[in-house]
């Protein structure tokens, strides 16, 4: 059903109360967003517990007692769960799992209200979906159940208002309080019943194109560009079985890649990686190897490759696609990664004068590659460039890498790092994609008088057109505060309150995350 006016022209609407689940969201099931919460906070067993559970929970929606089976499905995902691991997985997982299933429609009615906007979730608890609300959706108000907690912090598994229509509908007349209506009400399920007839205007699904229509355009839906996890695809009932049947092969199946890639030597990878069931994909023309020896001046006799950060195997592909030593200079990597890497790496330290003379020497020796993002981003967007691989070489080689993976994503802000080369090489067909730009030339370059911010910004225009990406002033530091509540500092002072607990609870934790994931 579509309740508009049919012969006033648009009017400016300025409030508008949502559902979310199948209202602002094209899908009304939320199993996959427990799936989610099971997966990322607690580990594997859970995640296959509620998996086993998902037959009664159909069951339940079919004889109509979704409220009951919203209630079973938020005992198995989260009871015991730290409330500290459900908030950072509402904060940094779910977000791009729920922007991917908005409704264009909806998002057109809903953003182009110039007022209040409430977000109404009535199948997910308030925690899970009020990051996404506020932040992309643009909501100021989110009504939904609460998760409770115990003294300890930690998830009890129950909820608290939720499943009673007249409670939402309560809840959404108490926003409202001052006798002034909102102008628009958007849902379709029985809860959303409730409360839509307060709205002087209802939209229900399907969305027919003048439905959403008013004098102001719906503003451009905020992307997410940062975001953490796992998993790749949405755990539907069916994605989770398969996921579940395939990590024991995907873990035997990484062993062997990992394995034969330390065995061989670095340039035949390309050639025998299909047999493994993946690919390396190579565009343009590499550059030739540089004499050894350096100018009479000192200058570097190494090429700078300046690569896109997608994952930590950027520089490990580049060196197998030009089949000679490349160094890579890292920052954050863990000493397992070092060990397993096939190429050199330099730490560097974040200390600008420090670095440069790392990578000056390291350039005396031969080829460098540098990811200037410093963070890696999965999302079609470049973040901004450090300008710092500007003033070391005027040998300078654009790198367009990119990644494709059906299952697992290689990267984590939040989990132990180590893991991604493993994840990353548990996909049943990994391929990389690596596209050789021209060496800058002399006149792009800082021998010309140009400053290192401006070449630094010319290599990423160029980057990101080849890859079709847009490029972001955005840094490793926005990232960090986004995903994981931090600067993305390593290393950084402890708190001084205990922190020999703070260090013990980091080990434990750190070894059960990779027990359980």
């Amino acid at each position: 059903m579509v309740t508009v006016p049919s012969s006033a022209p648009p009017r400016a609407r300025r409030s508008v109360v949502a559902e979310l689940e199948g209202g602002l969201l094209r899908g009304a099931d939320t199993f996959p967003y427990f799936m989610i919460v099971a997966f990322e906070a607690s580990g594997l067993p859970r995640f296959a517990a509620l998996l086993a559970l998902w037959p009664l929970l159909r069951l339940l929606e079919l004889a109509g007692r979704g409220g009951l089976a919203l209630r079973a499905a938020a005992l198995v995902a989260t009871a015991g769960v730290p409330r500290a691991e459900v908030e950072a997985v509402s904060r940094a997982v779910l977000p791009k799992f729920m922007a991917d299933d908005v409704d264009p429609r909806a998002w057109a009615a809903f953003g182009s209200c110039e007022g209040r906007r409430v977000v109404v979730a009535t199948r997910l608890p308030r925690v899970m979906v009020e990051r996404f609300a506020r932040e992309h959706l643009g909501a100021h108000e989110v009504v939904g159940c609460e998760l409770e907690y115990s003294r300890l912090r930690r998830c009890t598994g129950l909820l608290r208002g939720g499943g009673e229509g007249e409670a939402v509908a309560d809840r959404v007349r108490a926003l409202f309080a001052g006798g002034d209506r909102p102008d628009l009400g958007i849902g379709r399920s029985e809860m959303a019943r409730s409360f839509l007839p307060f709205c002087k205007e209802q939209l229900e699904p399907p969305f027919t194109a003048g439905a959403a229509t008013t004098s102001a355009a719906a503003p451009p839906f905020r992307p997410v560009i940062f975001h953490d996890g796992r998993l790749v695809c949405r755990p539907t009932a069916f994605m989770s079985l398969v996921i579940l049947l395939w990590l024991p092969l995907g873990a035997l199946v990484a062993f062997v890649r990992i394995a034969v890639g330390l065995m061989v030597p670095i340039w035949t990878i390309p050639h025998i990686a299909p047999i493994f069931g993946g690919a390396v994909i190579m565009h343009g023309r590499a550059p030739p190897p540089v004499r050894r020896a350096a100018a009479e001046d000192g200058s570097p006799s190494g090429v700078l490759f300046v690569c896109t950060h997608r994952t930590l195997m950027d520089p490990v592909v580049l060196a197998t696609v030009l089949g000679r030593r490349v160094a890579a200079v890292t920052y954050s990597i863990s000493r397992l990664s070092e060990v397993l890497s096939p190429i050199p790496t330099v730490r560097l330290t974040r200390d600008r004068e420090v670095d440069a003379a790392r990578m000056r020497a390291e350039l005396a020796r031969g080829d460098v590659a540098v990811c200037p993002e410093g963070t890696t981003c999965r999302e079609p967007f470049l973040l901004r460039f450090s300008a710092l691989f500007a003033e070391l070489s005027d040998r300078i080689v654009p790198v367009a890498m990119n990644y494709r993976v059906g299952l697992f994503h290689p990267t984590t802000a939040r989990g132990w790092k180590a893991m991604d080369p493993i994840f990353f090489f548990m996909n049943p067909r990994p391929v990389y994609e690596v596209t050789f730009l021209n060496q800058l030339p002399a006149e792009a370059t800082c021998a010309a008088g140009r400053s290192p911010v401006d070449v630094a910004n010319y290599v990423q225009r160029m980057l990101a057109a080849t890859l079709g990406f847009e490029c972001t002033s955005l840094t490793r530091k926005d990232k960090y505060r986004v995903l994981a509540d931090n600067d993305g500092i390593v290393n950084a002072a402890a708190k001084p309150a205990a922190p020999g607990k703070a260090a013990w609870q980091s080990r434990v934790k750190e070894v059960l995350g990779f027990l359980l994931h």
